[in-house]
Formats: C-alpha cells, structure tokens, sequence
C-alpha cells in the first residue's frame, strides 16, 4: 500500500505542476510584461475544461490496454504529452509578445491535465481500500497545493532569476519524474468485465442511483462548496479594499496559505481512517465557521498583516479538511468498472458549485456587503456539515473484508450486466 501511495502522490503532484504555473506563475509573468486583465482572464477561461472533462471520461473507462494496463496505458500518453507540452512552451521566451500560441499550448496542457486526473482517479479507486481512501484524497488534496506551491511560486523564482528556459525546464523535469512512475507502475489485471461505451456513458446517470448518492451529491456537497466558496471568493476584493497590493495578495494567497493546506490535507487523510467521514466532516465544518469569523474583520475593511495571514491559514486549512472528506465520499460513491467516469462526474459537481459560489458571493457582497455574505456562508456550510453527518449515519459504509484493494460495489453489477 505504500508504494500505491507512492505512486498516486507523484502522479498527481505532477499533474498539478503546470495548472498551478498556468494560474498562478504565468498570469504573474505576463501582467509583469504588459497584458492586460482582460487577456488574463482569458487565460484563466482554460480553467473550465476541468468542470466538463465527465464528457469524455467513459471514453478512459472503456477503452484501455490489457497488456499495458488498461489505465497505464492512457497515463503512459498523457504522462508524456504534459512533458511535451511544456517543452513547446520554450521558445516563447517573451509570451507576452505570443500571447495566441501560448494560450492554445495552454489549453492543451489543461485538457491533457484534466484527462490525466481521470485515469489517475480510476486507478485510486481501484488500488485503494475502505481504510486507505481517506490517505489517498489526502494526497490528492494536498498534491493540488502543493503543485500550486512549486509551479506557480518556485518556478516563477526561477523565472526572476535565470529566465523563461529554466523555469519551463524546472517544470518539465519535474513532470517527467510522473513519466518514470507510470513506467515503472504494474496495474492490477482487470478482472471485471468492461463496459461497452454506451453502457459507460449511462454510467454517468446511474451512480447516482446508489443509495444515498444523490442526498450527498445534490445536498451535502452544493452546501459545503456553495458557503466556503462565498467566503473565499470575498477575500480577493476584500484584500484590494483594504490596501493590499497585487503583489502581496498574490503571495499570501497563492504560496504562504498554500504550505498548511499541504499538512492538513494529509492529516485529514489520516484522520479519516482513524475517526471516520462523519468525524473529520465535524471538525472541518466547525473549523470553517471558525476561520470565517476570523474573517470578518477584513470583511470590515481592517486587514493588518500578521492577523490577516493567519485567517487566511486558517480558512485554507479548514476547507482543505472538509474538501479531502468530499472527495473521499465521493470515491466511495465511484464503482471499479466505472471509476474513472463516476468520480469524475462526482467531483465535477463539486467543482461547478464552486464556480457557482464565486459569482453568487460577489453578487451578493455588492448588495449586502461582505459581513452578511460571510455569516450567510457560515450558515450554509453548518447546514452542510449536519445533512453530511446525517447522511454518513443512514448510509454507512460497509468495510472490506481483508482490508483489501476496494470491492465490487454492489451497484456495479448493473453496469457488468448492462455490458
């Protein structure tokens, strides 16, 4: 289990290397040479291919290698295209002055990212057991800081210094490290049998049909995402209120909050297998009410230094707690023949509510002002975090026998007979 671990932590480290250089490092690296905002944006528009990469996710599910692994083998490609991709950025040492090519490259990179994820995922789901998927979205949770951390922070320092060859170099060195894991990577033998495409499209209506999936899905996970993204998306504005430079935002934001968010989403992880979902949904939702309040000062426009960074830790560790937990739910919800698709269409829920909440919590804070929308988002994730509890009590998960690789969930016999 160790080195299964081992494996989905390089993976998805890696896979995280260059979002968090494209959002982060690369919009700086821009701005700094003359792009306007509007461009920007533009550039963050690539974003939005992660939400809807559930349209092609079947695809992964049903069509694979069985001598190569039948995920292995989609890694093998889209571990290798993430290099390439980056490697084509090189010329461009002035993207400013190539803005065209360097969105396209971009957008490609996103879009072999976001389908990277999906075959990572499905193997996720079928590597790890009842007791270890707690650790494996711990990783996965921290891994998308961390990525955020190293290419949209470290890299950028490279940049400053030694130029737009070694930052790009740095990175994709570092996510052909991914390259030599999958090729090294023995995936367990598919033992079950695999869906026709048809069937695996259903599939992205059918996991809802577990029980209790769409009282999480529909309920619980819009609450959460809905309150802490309102809060979250008050912070930027908030922090221009109150006199906070570009630069300082962007580094308290996007590197200082990111290092405690690592640590708490692996202890989440761990405290997950020790006191269950419903346990660490508790803590991480009462955590996230706490962060808010703290909040709320600079909701005031007061946002002094030391006491606004460590809000601003806090609500990143509080929601990094609850997010490692509704991934976990969510892979419980995710079948092995179909593990690739459903917690891809699970997750992409998730992440439409986030972009959702953004939009409605700005809305809202320019009629009511920030105070009401924090104290409206407190009130949503509490909401939240009791339907959660409630749920996780109705619809307990049965654990494995041996504490083994996951089981056959009994909705998949549906899909195997469908096939």
């Amino acid at each position: 289990m160790r080195d299964r671990l081992g494996t989905l932590t390089a993976l998805y480290v890696t896979q995280y290397l260059g979002i968090g250089f494209i959002t982060v490092g690369l919009t700086a690296i821009l701005r700094d040479g003359g792009t306007s905002l509007d461009t920007l944006a533009l550039l963050q528009v690539v974003g939005l291919i992660w939400p809807i990469k559930f349209l092609w996710a079947p695809i992964l599910d049903r069509y694979g290698s069985r001598h190569r692994g039948h995920y292995r083998s989609w890694l093998l490609v889209l571990q290798g295209a993430l290099v390439l991709a980056l490697l084509a950025l090189l010329p461009f040492s002035r993207p400013a002055d190539a803005l065209g090519p360097v969105i396209a490259i971009c957008a490609a990179y996103v879009f072999f990212s976001a389908t990277q994820d999906i075959a990572v995922d499905a193997v996720a789901v079928r590597l790890l057991s009842e007791s270890t998927r707690g650790t494996g979205n711990g990783i996965q949770v921290a891994a998308s800081y961390l990525g955020n951390l190293l290419g949209g922070g470290a890299c950028v320092l490279v940049y400053d210094r030694f130029g737009w060859a070694s930052a790009i170099g740095l990175l994709a060195v570092l996510t052909a490290v991914g390259l030599l894991v999958v090729w090294r990577f023995r995936e367990p033998v598919r033992t079950d049998r695999v869906a026709r495409v048809g069937v695996a499209y259903r599939a992205l209506l059918s996991v809802f049909g577990q029980p209790g999936c769409r009282w999480w899905t529909f309920g619980v996970v819009p609450l959460v995402y809905v309150g802490a993204g309102m809060a979250y998306a008050l912070v930027t504005p908030a922090l221009v209120d109150a006199g906070w430079s570009l630069g300082r935002i962007g580094v308290v934001t996007g590197v200082v909050t990111s290092a405690p968010a690592i640590v708490a989403g692996l202890v989440a992880g761990l405290g997950i297998g020790r006191f269950g979902r419903g346990g660490v949904l508790v803590v991480g939702g009462a955590a996230l009410a706490v962060s808010t309040l703290l909040l709320l000062p600079l909701m005031s426009g007061r946002a002094p230094l030391g006491a606004t960074v460590v809000a601003l830790c806090c609500f990143m560790v509080a929601y990094t707690v609850a997010n490692v937990v509704l991934y976990t739910v969510n892979m419980d919800y995710s079948r092995p023949g179909t593990g690739g698709t459903d917690f891809t269409v699970l997750s992409s829920f998730g992440l439409i509510c986030s972009f959702v909440a953004a939009s409605v919590g700005l809305a809202a804070a320019d009629r009511v002002g920030y105070p009401s929308v924090a104290v409206a988002a407190i009130v949503l994730v509490a909401a939240g975090v009791v339907l959660g509890l409630a749920h996780q009590r109705r619809f307990p998960r049965i654990p494995d026998p041996a504490d083994g690789p996951a089981t056959e969930h009994p909705s998949t016999d549906g899909v195997k007979a469908a096939a």
